[in-house]
């Protein structure tokens, strides 16, 4: 399958601050990469040099097989950016901020218009059109504006933190437009500080820290990579707390993890064949489980093995203005 962005060495410098320290891409097209990394690690950064945004000092990367320097007019023809913070004009209605946009992309006015209309039905807010950017909520600020990523029918999307401050129910509805423009072929890299967002929606995950790549794979493969499975076990009863902890430390050879207030004890296995001895035991001391399952290592506990951290926002040491269209 074809890279639709591919990216060698890149650095980057603010300073004495290195953003980026020889940071590799490639992700497929038609596929979602997952960038993720603590506070500062370079995630936007990256995203900035792959938008023409930002100029490396040392390194290449390529979108749809054209150089973002030596090329950097084909590279904006092709991508979308949609960033932290809403990019629209506040005072003006959803449509006329569309239209400005085609105007500016070269689309002729009667095509803008076109364009708009197109795209707000698209992500349902042809009802708002007419209203301006500052009365919408903040779901319809985010579907806006990756409507508005879209007037020039991008390749490749990046989307910087696309979902921060939004309800559970916003974020679900841009989950399930990113996975339309998938659908449509668009090639996606998404920066998150939300983990089972990443989890959700990536296809492939790369985890950033002090501006170098630590770890890439699927989610799955990432969740494998911190070794073993982990087993939870909440008793029916209360008062068996301490004998299943028990067991458990006995069979496990670990000091399990417990939580009184919602009664859920778990530890590490590394055989999930010893799943068949834990419900023996527990059947011999007369002890019944509302739950008992093995998992894998959920993302956060992966990203906390990897970084030593928990994830958070990225506020990269570069702050170029946002563009809703590269």
């Amino acid at each position: 399958m074809t890279n639709a962005i591919e990216a060698e060495g890149l650095v980057k410098r603010f300073g004495k601050t290195t953003a980026l320290d020889g940071v590799d891409l490639a992700v497929p097209g038609g596929k979602i990469l997952g960038m993720l990394g603590p506070n500062g690690a370079g995630k936007t950064t990256a995203v900035r040099i792959l938008a023409t945004l930002l100029r490396p000092d040392a390194g290449w990367a390529r979108v749809a097989g054209y150089d973002v320097v030596k090329q950097s007019t084909q590279v904006r023809s092709l991508v979308g950016l949609t960033g932290q913070y809403a990019s629209l004009d506040e005072d003006l209605s959803a449509t006329e901020n569309l239209v400005l946009l085609g105007r500016l992309l070269g689309l002729s006015k009667p095509q803008a218009k076109i364009r708009a209309a197109e795209l707000l039905a698209r992500f349902e807010l042809t009802d708002a059109a007419k209203r301006s950017i500052k009365t919408f909520s903040g779901g319809m600020r985010r579907r806006a504006d990756l409507a508005a990523s879209l007037v020039g029918r991008p390749d490749v999307l990046y989307l910087d933190e696309p979902t921060t401050g939004l309800d559970p129910h916003s974020r679900n509805e841009v989950w399930d437009t990113v996975r339309t423009l998938v659908d449509d072929g668009v090639t996606v890299l998404l920066t998150t500080q939300y983990l089972d967002e990443a989890d959700q929606l990536a296809d492939l995950i790369t985890v950033v820290d002090h501006g170098r790549i630590i770890a890439t794979g699927r989610p799955d493969e990432l969740k494998r990579h911190t070794g073993g499975q982990t087993l939870q076990v909440r008793p029916t009863l209360q008062v068996d707390m301490d004998a299943t902890a028990a067991i458990l430390a006995d069979l496990t050879g670990t000091k399990p993890l417990r939580d009184d207030d919602t009664g859920l004890l778990t530890a590490p296995v590394a055989d999930p064949m010893l799943l068949s001895a834990v419900v023996r035991r527990l059947d011999d001391a007369g002890i019944t489980a509302d739950e008992l399952a093995l998992r894998l290592p959920s993302l956060d506990e992966v990203f906390l093995s990897l970084t030593g951290r928990k994830s958070s926002s990225d506020t990269d040491a570069a702050r170029v203005p946002e563009r809703s269209n590269a």
